[in-house]
């Protein structure tokens, strides 16, 4: 095997591969005798097939699986040789692939570029706090309040109206024919909560305790159930009761019926609770003053294959659904944008690749790796956001291996943020909650536009 480095451009790295005809006869030999004391076919008895037999029955099979093996082989070698800090994979070029022929092959690969990563410890972040007002905090527990309110069976005669809740018995037939979770017996609703189907509890009011009455409706056509949409039905409703709200005093005794010691811990546990509630805003704004920091650090060159192919999702994510929809299948995903459009994809996907890159350094650095408990915790926590449905979620995962692999990808970006915190100067600032959620530039528009302005302040600098 000889391998010779052709030449650099840039990150890139060109070698040819020969293998002479010479080589991979020998190896074919070998292979074949390696098979021939385990060869069985018929017309000979097992291991004393002749080695021309089988090279004539599997001569093709063999001849692949060498040269497989000896450019798997040569992939190495180049590697260790030469020693290259892959960022990508390797592409191999087949010349001349003929059996009695040497082989040559052009191989290429794009290496990591060379850059320091900056000193982590002089980073300096701000941790947003947000300030609890004693109104927020006093609304939050009237809601709580609201969603305990007790009802009592009202004793005077009178006829329902809005806020009361009603006890009843309904069956509800389409064609006449009681469909399936169309009936109940004392059931406890509230008119005015629109937890029915539209008119339904308005038919309720001004009706008396005892009475019975017919409600024909229209299920909407948008209704979740499909096989009820837009279909005529008839409720036969009984008001059993009326009840209407006991008004909740807040108070210590409020508080002691949610299992807390008074209202003074209440009002504190709802302010935390209020704190927690904005944690991921306040987590990811301060991931991206880091990748922010990041970006603006370093500047080196990237993989072209890299940034080629995060160019290719950033334009497809540009595109409207209507482009989408209406592009054919193997166009360009830059098709019909217009060169600024173009421009800012490539921006976008620079900076990106960039970060990766640093980001994925910082890692190897630090031995910072995804584990198996890791993606597992991410897999779980996928399967939540499908409810009734994470046996059909699980098993896709099971199926695409590759959709696993993709979870690693942000579950190893937020341990490395993770790390980062850890060693960065971080210092609190106490905003309201607008404040927290304003200009939140995690989107492509707001990453165009943070680079952009690097870029700026950069040349600015290099002028002075």
């Amino acid at each position: 095997m000889e391998i010779k480095e052709k030449k650099t451009t840039g990150l890139k790295r060109e070698f040819e591969i020969i293998i002479t005809n010479k080589t991979i006869d020998q190896l074919v030999q070998n292979k074949i005798s390696e098979l021939a004391p385990k060869a069985n076919i018929p017309g000979f008895r097992p291991g004393k097939v002749p080695h021309n037999i089988i090279k004539s029955r599997f001569g093709k099979q063999i001849f692949g699986e060498v040269v497989n093996e000896s450019l798997n082989d040569a992939s190495k070698k180049i590697v260790d040789d030469f020693k290259i800090n892959a960022a990508t994979q390797p592409k191999m070029d087949v010349k001349s692939i003929d059996e009695g022929k040497d082989i040559r092959v052009d191989y290429s690969v794009e290496v990591m570029p060379d850059f320091k990563v900056p000193d982590l410890t002089k980073l300096k972040i701000t941790r947003p706090i947000v300030k609890v007002e004693e109104k927020q905090v006093d609304e939050s527990i009237e809601r709580i309040a609201k969603q305990n309110t007790k009802t009592q069976k009202i004793n005077k005669d009178r006829k329902t109206k809005l806020n009361d809740t009603v006890v009843i018995d309904f069956q509800g037939k389409i064609n006449n024919e009681v469909f399936e979770g169309g009936e109940a017996k004392g059931h406890h609703l509230k008119i005015g909560s629109n937890t029915f189907i539209p008119g339904f509890e308005d038919k309720l009011i001004g009706k008396n305790s005892g009475q019975n009455l017919d409600i024909d409706l229209n299920f909407p056509e948008n209704y979740q159930a499909k096989e009820l949409a837009g279909k005529k039905v008839v409720f036969n409703v009984t008001i059993n009761e009326i009840r209407e709200d006991i008004k909740t005093l807040i108070n210590d005794d409020f508080a002691k019926s949610l299992g807390l010691e008074n209202l003074e811990t209440l009002k504190k546990n709802v302010k935390e609770q209020i704190v927690n509630q904005h944690s991921v805003q306040t987590r990811s704004k301060m991931k991206r003053e880091i990748l922010d920091l990041l970006a603006n650090s370093l500047e080196f060159e990237l993989p072209n294959s890299l940034v080629e192919d995060e160019y290719q999702s950033v334009c497809k994510a540009m595109k409207s659904n209507d482009q989408k929809v209406n592009g054919l299948k193997d166009e360009p995903n830059d098709e019909n944008m217009s060169k600024t459009e173009k421009d800012d994809a490539l921006t976008i996907s620079k900076r990106r690749v960039r970060l990766g890159l640093i980001l994925a350094e910082i890692g190897r650095l630090n031995n910072i790796k995804v584990e198996e408990k890791d993606t597992q915790n991410a897999m779980m926590q996928e399967l939540q956001r499908y409810p009734g449905r994470e046996k059909e979620i699980l098993d896709y995962f099971k199926q695409n291996p590759d959709f696993q692999n993709q979870l690693s990808g942000p579950v190893f970006e937020d341990k490395i943020i993770d790390f980062i915190l850890e060693l960065v100067e971080v210092k609190e600032k106490v905003v309201n909650v607008d404040e927290l959620y304003r200009e939140n530039d995690l989107d492509i528009k707001g990453e165009l536009k943070k680079e952009k302005s690097n870029k700026s302040k950069a040349n600015v600098s290099k002028k002075k």
